[in-house]
């Protein structure tokens, strides 16, 4: 059966989940032209587009609201809507068990939530990163069963994982080519025909898994290679070597050399998650994924290497972590940006507090801590304000986050100590951090 878009100038598309994948994707169909419908369970959200106002710091609200008053764009939290659109999309989030398996639920429930209100000539697109089968294994029959109609021949089904990337002035979404998989040639016809309307570059690939595999390699590529450099920050600072200059020197090479930032653990909702799903895929065949545990564990260890050299700093100077007055500058887990999924410094936060120190933080964009299901304990907690009083009253700065936004300079002039993880004092004067800043 055709997709029913085909027969339009422009689908109406809906959308399933309005968070920093979800709602970019949005914003990028409605300025292509189509009618968007965006889904999601939190209601919250869902006032705040229809409003025109933006709840991600990367996501402008006059975008939001050109497209509202186009009447391109419309929010709901009532699934029966789904019967209004040519295609679906589904942008929820794969996080981790406590026991760092594949939490699927996100994208089980949804398929529960739009399946009865499937009809035949629709198009089912699943974008969340997940293992190599989910779609065609544990999406397509929720689908069948729940709509009565057969994937592949009454609907069609398509995997193309997001790449979003929040914060990159470079790569916007129209821009990053999308890869896309189709559960049959006609349902990857379809697949190709509506990212058309909104991106530039499509990459159609034979399979559903084989599209699901090509996001985890993405991203197992950068955590492996940033666990290396991570190592090797620690190998080269027992040297006296300073692995920022190091790498910089290295990236001179024309070829065959691709530079990574050290820094104090990963975040975010791809690297530190992601390469697990094919772990635990994986010991399904009796393989063990080696590089990739490893990489986790080179990874996940470095909040307590911060946390060490600030131990020895502090002892160094005579003082005991324990009352110390620590702050964390930057909750987000990469600059610029107001996204504090998996970021390290809530690992270095709990690691400070279990040592008895008395932890504040600083971020711009995060002025109080989000809701974090491994860390409800920081809830609600405050940014304080980056003055001289509180440098002066702080024992020591870590540099979690390198925000632009942020005078380091500043920081360094008025602070005690700091702790740099990030090389974000590199342009302070060498008579101004001489003494107070430790690279860790």
């Amino acid at each position: 059966m055709a997709w029913t878009g085909f027969e339009k100038e422009s689908p109406t598309v809906g959308i399933v989940g309005l968070g920093y994948v979800g709602l970019p994707m949005a914003l990028q169909f409605a300025r292509a032209g189509c009618s968007v419908i965006g889904f999601d369970i939190d209601a919250r959200k869902t006032t705040s587009i229809n409003a025109g106002k933006s709840y991600i710091k990367t996501i402008r609200s006059e975008a939001i609201a050109e497209s509202i008053a186009s009447k391109r764009l419309t929010a709901t939290t009532d699934f029966a809507r789904v019967a209004e659109v040519d295609a679906v999309l589904i942008c929820v989030p794969t996080p981790l068990t406590a026991h760092r398996e594949p939490d699927i639920s996100f994208i089980v429930k949804t398929g529960e939530a739009i399946a009865p209100y499937l009809k035949p000539g629709q198009l089912v697109s699943l974008e969340s990163t997940t293992y190599p089968g989910t779609t065609v294994q544990d999406l397509v029959p929720i689908l069948e069963k729940r709509s009565g109609l057969t994937a592949g021949g009454d609907f069609h089904v398509v995997f193309s994982p997001e790449r979003e990337d929040p914060g990159n002035p470079d790569f916007g979404t129209r821009d990053i080519p999308k890869v896309i998989g189709g559960l049959t040639p006609y349902c990857l016809e379809a697949g190709l025909k509506l990212y058309g309307y909104a991106v530039k570059s499509l990459v159609p690939v034979s399979s559903p898994g084989v599209a699901e595999a090509t996001k985890l390699v993405e991203n197992i590529f950068r955590s492996v290679n940033i666990a290396m450099v991570n190592e090797l920050k620690i190998v080269f600072d027992a040297m006296g070597i300073d692995i920022w200059e190091v790498l910089d020197a290295a990236k001179t090479k024309p070829f065959g050399f691709m530079k990574f930032e050290p820094g104090p653990g990963l975040g975010g909702h791809c690297i530190p998650i992601d390469p697990f799903y094919l772990t635990w895929k994986a010991r399904e065949y009796g393989i063990q994924t080696k590089f990739i545990e490893l990489a986790g564990e080179v990874n996940t260890a470095m909040p307590k290497y911060v946390v060490s050299r600030l131990m020895e700093s502090l002892s160094d100077a005579g003082k005991p972590l324990r009352d110390a007055k620590v702050l964390l500058l930057g909750l987000a887990y990469k600059k610029n940006v107001d996204d504090a999924r998996e970021s390290p410094s809530f690992a270095i936060w709990d690691l400070l507090r279990a040592r008895g120190a008395n932890v504040t933080y600083h971020d711009p964009f995060i002025l109080a801590a989000p809701v974090m299901r491994e860390h409800p304990e920081y809830e609600g907690i405050e940014s304080v304000a980056l003055t001289e009083a509180t440098l002066h009253a702080t024992d020591a700065v870590v540099i979690c986050t390198a925000h632009d936004v942020i005078d380091f300079e500043f920081v360094v002039k008025h602070s005690a100590l700091v702790i740099d993880t990030r090389n974000a004092c590199l342009g302070v004067p060498d008579d101004i951090k001489r003494g107070k800043v430790v690279k860790a």
